[in-house]
């Protein structure tokens, strides 16, 4: 991990645009909230939204959403139904169930879209994965399973991991050869699991707050079976909470974007007090910040907003689900600009537009 910080040094800025999917009355799936969605676009090349819909008890499924606009501008969805649910047995648990925040990044060197999502099933929260090639149609990949790593003296599976996203082209892997990229959030606490266990840190790591890491898989071996996808390794920390206004964790969004300074990543930082990590806490502050990462080595962080770009100020950000939430998670280019859609308080989806100011 290699980290200079420089508010100066990343030249974007979010204007917000508005609110442009709330839960449809009436309709169970979205009882309890729309909210963190991927996006992609259709063969057709019309653009959507995988919003994550929440019905009662918590539990989550993936929903399609076609974009609609006012001039020019995103303003609004038609819904076009559910296209992940947790049906797989361990994407559901006795007294839970979920297929929560999906992330998609259509790859074109693989002609697909990847979705990585949290499964919440008997053992918590755990990322798996799905590839599509129109955004109706999934197929699960199934959960994902981290290589074991002898020099971090652990076994990333044990742990709850979240914020999985895929980088969009194959880029450097630590040997240098071209590889996919996922950037993820383990967590280390495994008093969830098993009460007064505690913290268990990787080898070398001595900072217990969650943070952005980075694991490959050879191109050669995607190419070969699509699968490889799901068994990650060579893992390397990008990035842990650095400022007051994500003092408590931090996570990627969407799927970083090439810019000319490099990898452009939106991440979302917390502040706050959290009592318990897998509840819909109360007294915690959601923003979004951005990364400059390197694109000869994407683990290095090149630059990094010292404030963040968004944080929670209209009604609809500081009030709902999760009050005081801004949770970016997807980005898409329309008419030569790029918007960025993100959950507001865990219970609606804004937009803002992603805009450069050097």
């Amino acid at each position: 991990m290699s980290t200079t910080s420089a508010a100066s040094r990343i030249p974007y800025r979010l204007v917000r645009k508005g609110m442009i999917m709330s839960p449809l009355p009436g309709e169970a799936n979205e009882a309890e909230g729309v909210l963190n969605p991927a996006s992609g676009r259709t063969p057709n090349g019309r653009l959507h939204l995988l919003p994550r819909l929440v019905a009662k008890g918590n539990v989550s499924r993936v929903g399609l959403a076609e974009v609609t606009f006012t001039d020019g501008v995103p303003s609004g969805v038609e819904r076009r139904g559910v296209v992940l649910a947790p049906d797989e047995g361990w994407e559901r648990g006795k007294r839970n169930a979920g297929v929560e925040d999906p992330r998609v990044t259509w790859i074109p060197s693989l002609g697909k879209h990847v979705m990585s999502y949290v499964a919440y099933g008997p053992l918590g929260p755990k990322p798996a994965l799905a590839v599509s090639e129109d955004l109706t149609e999934w197929t699960r990949l199934g959960p994902i399973h981290f290589a074991y790593q002898p020099d971090l003296d652990t076994d990333l599976n044990l742990f709850p991991n979240k914020d999985v996203v895929h980088f969009p082209e194959p880029v450097p892997g630590p040997d240098g050869e071209p590889a996919y990229a996922m950037l993820h959030r383990p967590m280390w606490d495994l008093g969830w699991f098993r009460p007064g266990e505690g913290v268990h840190l990787p080898a070398g790591i001595t900072d217990e707050r969650p943070g952005i890491w980075i694991s490959y898989v050879p191109v050669a071996e995607v190419e070969t079976d699509i699968r490889a996808l799901a068994r990650p390794r060579a893992h390397r920390l990008v990035a842990l909470s650095a400022h007051p206004w994500e003092e408590l964790k931090i996570g990627a969004g969407p799927a970083p974007i090439r810019v000319p300074e490099g990898w452009l990543l939106i991440h979302h930082g917390v502040s706050g007090h959290i009592e318990d990590p897998f509840a819909q806490n109360q007294k915690v502050s959601y923003a979004a910040g951005a990364m400059i990462l390197d694109p000869a080595d994407p683990a290095k962080v090149l630059a990094r907003s010292e404030e963040p770009l968004m944080a929670p100020e209209t009604e609809e950000e500081r009030t709902g689900t999760v009050p005081n939430v801004v949770f970016p998670t997807a980005i898409e280019e329309i008419d030569g600009q790029r918007y960025v859609f993100y959950g507001m308080a865990d219970a609606q989806i804004g937009v803002a537009l992603l805009e450069r100011t050097a």
